[in-house]
């Protein structure tokens, strides 16, 4: 049995694996599992409705692929029931970080991106710890927030509350330019590493949803297309194809009942 990936190219970890791997021409079985599916169905059997979404909702979750879902064997396969998840044989993996590491190591990927010199190689992971409690603190709201829960709930959230996430991602980002990225072209120094590619994946979620951080900070735009041509434009645009399209969600048409019974629980989320 060779190597599977279960992925959700909707999702930003997910991305970044599906990216180093084909960059890296890693062998793999693309195991597509369909979260937002996933989603709609978890919330419809956890309400008190106790019904399924209508199935026209859920078929036009996502724009039309081939293949069938893997939600159900991305759940066996992760321990923690979620994606990305690996499965090589008859070793399991869950997890981003470790998952990237795993495939850098089996496969003796290039050493610019898990360098092995100890101080490059702890700025990599300076970065990847930092990025969670900063980056991915508040770049993954703005679709919740612009397309998610006003599908999710039929209303749209005041203005205030994406004004306060585009805040906090700002300052992070004022953070990540002066702190990490510096004069240098990457994050480490000349070559992309890690860093890179879970920093930028991350930061197509906002503009997926209108949110261009990249204008009106050249630096950081720079940077964006040195990532993109060391990863090559046009697997860069195709992994982001899903969320550059994100908005079209906003035409499913969701059970009311369902909405009602969502708005308080999806507002929470944001709190």
């Amino acid at each position: 049995m060779g190597l599977e990936l279960y992925l959700d190219l909707l999702s930003q970890p997910c991305r970044s694996i599906y990216i180093f791997a084909r960059t890296n021409n890693i062998p793999f079985e693309f195991k597509h599992v369909e979260l937002f599916k996933a989603l709609l169905s978890r919330l419809s059997a956890d309400s008190v409705l106790g019904k399924k979404p209508a199935a026209a909702a859920a078929s036009g979750a996502e724009r039309p692929r081939t293949g069938p879902s893997n939600s159900e064997g991305a759940g066996k396969i992760s321990l923690l029931k979620k994606v990305p998840a690996l499965k090589d044989g008859d070793f399991t993996l869950a997890e981003c970080t470790a998952i990237l590491l795993y495939l850098s190591r089996k496969y003796n990927t290039p050493d610019h991106w898990y360098p092995s010199d100890i101080k490059k190689r702890a700025q990599v992971d300076e970065y990847l710890s930092w990025h969670h409690a900063n980056i991915r603190a508040n770049a993954p709201k703005t679709m919740w927030i612009k397309v998610l829960i006003p599908l999710f709930t039929g209303q749209p959230l005041p203005s205030e509350k994406l004004q306060e996430v585009m805040e906090g991602l700002s300052a992070s980002l004022k953070q990540f330019e002066e702190r990490f990225l510096q004069d240098k072209a990457f994050i480490i120094g000349s070559e992309i590493s890690l860093a890179d590619l879970v920093a930028i994946v991350e930061l197509m979620q906002p503009v997926g949803v209108g949110c261009d951080i990249f204008e009106d900070r050249p630096r950081l735009m720079e940077w964006r297309r040195r990532v993109e041509e060391a990863v090559g434009k046009e697997l860069f645009f195709q992994a982001h194809e899903m969320i550059l399209n994100i908005k079209e969600l906003s035409n499913i048409q969701i059970d009311p009942q369902l909405k009602e019974h969502l708005a308080p629980v999806l507002m929470k989320m944001l709190k």
